[in-house]
């Protein structure tokens, strides 16, 4: 059993690579991000500022978040209710940044992560994985790219799905949440120093893939 930590800032290209190593060494893949919008998002329908750790954290202990592969596509669930596809809306980015920078969440969503991460082989992305959530993983990488490139994807990707943002306001976002999560106090953005880095930038995501694979299959 092995585990793969891959972190980096927003937009980098982290989820899609790592769902596709995944697939292809054939072990789970846990997008800990979407863990972090489903909080992100109960706090939004509640009304709740989402950087007021004392009330994002009053609401925590009567909040359920799941992690369900269906189709052996993995689902996100928030009380009972599959979130999947709501907590990808461009309003739920910043909510996701702010309520990660609150110690509280963090406890308990890391705690959730640990236990997939000890049951199975799997592949984390996010933030923090190779630096606080799994020190110990066997793999760990530091995907990044330049914030221009980053927002421009991050835009294609919206504007695919229907929703009506521009550019500069992607990117905007994309900078203030580059900030957000390297300032934090708790567990902020960092490359951890074992981890193996590298800039996707000019890169096609089958190229990332193939670069990963190859690093793994080397240290294996």
């Amino acid at each position: 059993m092995f585990n793969i930590a891959i972190d980096g800032p927003a937009g980098a290209g982290k989820s899609t690579a790592a769902k596709i190593v995944a697939a292809k060494l054939g072990i789970l893949y846990l997008d800990t991000g979407a863990m972090y919008r489903a909080i992100g998002l109960k706090a939004l329908r509640r009304g709740i500022n989402t950087r007021d750790a004392e009330k994002v954290a009053q609401m925590l202990p009567d909040t359920v978040v799941e992690i369900k592969h269906i189709d052996k596509t993995q689902n996100i669930f928030l009380d009972g209710e599959n979130v999947t596809h709501l907590i990808r809306e461009h309003n739920v980015s910043m909510a996701a940044s702010d309520v990660s920078a609150i110690p509280a969440v963090r406890l308990k969503l890391v705690e959730l992560q640990r236990q997939i991460a000890k049951q199975n082989s799997c592949i984390l992305d996010g933030r923090d994985i190779g630096t606080y959530v799994l020190p110990d993983a066997q793999f760990k990488f530091y995907i990044t790219a330049t914030a221009q490139e980053r927002a421009n994807r991050r835009h294609k990707e919206l504007l695919e799905k229907g929703q009506d943002v521009s550019y500069e306001d992607v990117l905007k976002d994309i900078v203030t949440r580059d900030k957000n999560d390297s300032t934090r106090e708790f567990a902020p953005l960092k490359k951890a120093d074992d981890a193996f880095e590298f800039d996707t930038t000019t890169m096609s995501i089958d190229e990332v893939v193939e670069k990963l694979l190859s690093i793994i299959g080397n240290k294996k």
